[in-house]
C-alpha cells in the first residue's frame, strides 16, 4: 500500500473503530450529547428535598456564625484547654475557628448542592465570532484619536503634561496619610532592652553581682540587669527580652574574633531568648558548647558567635559585650546590637 492510499479519506479510523465512510468529515462537530433530566427535574418532591437541604445548610450556617458571635462574650483567651491532637489550646481561638469554619463550609455547600440539584442545567452552545472590528472602524477609531491628541495639544504642551503627570502621582499619596490611623508607628521597644553600659550582671538565683570568679568553665548562668524589680508589674515583659546566658569557655575554643573581643577571660553573655518563637532557653552541652532550645530543638553554638547549627531559628542569638567594673563586676558595655528573639517585619 502506498503512503497516499494509506493516509487516504477512506482509510481513516471511524468513531466505531473501522474506516470512515466516503465523503464525511472525520472531524467534523459531534455536537452536544442529548440531554439527561435530573431527578430533581421530573420528580417535584426530590426537588423540594433538594430545597429544604439547602435551606438547612443555610440556616446551619446563621446558627454556627451567632455562635462564633457569642464566644467572644462566653469564653476568656487566657482559658486553656487540652485537645487531641492540637495539645493546649485556647478555647475561645478553638471556638472561632470551628464557628467560622462551619459558617463558611455550610455556605459554600449550600450553593454548591443547589447549583447541582435546581439550577437549570440545560447544555447551550454559542457560537464564537471574530471580536475584532473591521477595518473601517479600526481606522475612523485610530484618526479620531490622533485628531483628538493634536487638537488637545497634549505634545506639544509640555508644561501642563509635565505637570499633569506629576499631580496624578502624588494624588495618590494623599491616602498613604490615612493609614496613619491604622494604628501607632513603630517603637524602638523592639530593637532595644534595659542592658546599657555600666549595667551591672545580676545572678538571677542569688540576686547578687555577678563576678568572673563566679562562672566557672563548663557552668551556665542566667543573669539580668540590675536594677530591675523582681516584683514589679513589668518584670515579666523586660526579663523576656533582657534575660541573659553566661557562660566561660577556654579562650583557644572560641571560634569567632567577635565573640573573643566582646568577652571577659572567655566569660561569654548571649540572650536567653530563642530567635525561632522567643522559648527560654535552658539547655547547655558543656563538651561541644550547644545549647538547645527545648521547645523546637534549634541549637547553637556558643563557642561560634551562638549561630544556629540545626533546627527552625532563622538567626544566631545576639551577643552582649561584656566587661568588668572598678568593684571587680561583671558589667555590660552596652545594649545589645540586634533585636533579641524573633525576627520582625521592620528588622534592619
Amino acid at each position: 500500500m502506498s503512503s497516499q492510499e494509506e493516509f487516504s479519506e477512506e482509510n481513516l479510523p471511524s468513531e466505531r473503530g473501522g474506516a470512515v465512510e466516503p465523503g464525511r468529515d472525520p472531524f467534523a462537530d459531534p455536537g452536544l450529547p442529548a440531554h439527561r433530566p435530573r431527578m430533581q427535574d421530573i420528580d417535584e418532591r426530590a426537588a423540594k428535598r433538594s430545597e429544604r437541604t439547602v435551606a438547612m445548610l443555610f440556616l446551619l450556617s446563621m446558627v454556627a456564625t451567632v455562635a462564633f458571635i457569642a464566644s467572644f462574650v462566653a469564653f476568656p483567651v487566657s482559658k486553656i484547654v487540652y485537645v487531641w491532637p492540637l495539645g493546649h489550646v485556647s478555647i475561645l481561638h478553638l471556638a472561632l475557628g470551628l464557628t467560622l469554619g462551619v459558617a463558611l463550609f455550610c455556605i459554600g455547600a449550600g450553593a454548591v448542592h443547589w447549583a447541582r440539584t435546581l439550577m437549570s442545567d440545560v447544555e447551550t452552545a454559542d457560537e464564537r465570532h471574530p471580536i475584532e472590528a473591521p477595518p473601517e472602524v479600526k481606522a475612523k477609531v485610530l484618526k479620531d484619536f490622533a485628531a483628538g491628541a493634536e487638537e488637545s495639544a497634549f505634545g506639544r504642551r509640555k508644561l501642563i503634561r509635565n505637570t499633569m503627570f506629576g499631580a496624578m502621582a502624588l494624588v495618590p499619596l494623599a491616602g498613604v496619610v490615612l493609614l496613619r490611623d491604622l494604628g501607632p508607628l513603630p517603637e524602638k521597644k523592639l530593637r532595644s532592652t534595659l542592658w546599657a553600659k555600666g549595667k551591672q550582671l545580676i545572678n538571677m538565683n542569688t540576686n547578687q553581682p555577678l563576678r568572673p570568679e563566679d562562672v566557672v568553665v563548663g557552668s551556665l548562668t542566667f543573669a539580668m540587669p540590675e536594677g530591675l524589680d523582681e516584683h514589679s508589674e513589668d518584670f515579666q515583659k523586660q526579663i523576656a527580652k533582657a534575660a541573659l546566658m553566661i557562660v566561660r569557655i577556654q579562650p583557644d575554643e572560641i571560634k569567632s574574633k567577635r565573640e573573643l573581643d566582646w568577652s571577659h577571660q572567655g566569660i561569654v553573655a548571649f540572650s536567653k531568648i530563642c530567635t525561632h518563637v522567643g522559648c527560654p532557653i535552658s539547655l547547655y552541652e558543656q563538651q561541644t558548647h550547644h545549647v538547645l532550645c527545648p521547645c523546637h530543638q534549634s541549637t547553637f553554638d556558643l563557642s561560634d558567635g551562638a549561630r544556629v547549627i540545626f533546627g527552625p531559628a532563622g538567626h544566631a542569638l545576639p551577643q552582649l559585650r561584656i566587661g568588668v567594673n572598678a568593684e571587680g563586676n561583671l558589667e555590660a558595655l552596652g545594649d545589645f546590637e540586634e533585636p533579641v528573639g524573633p525576627a520582625f517585619w521592620e528588622r534592619g
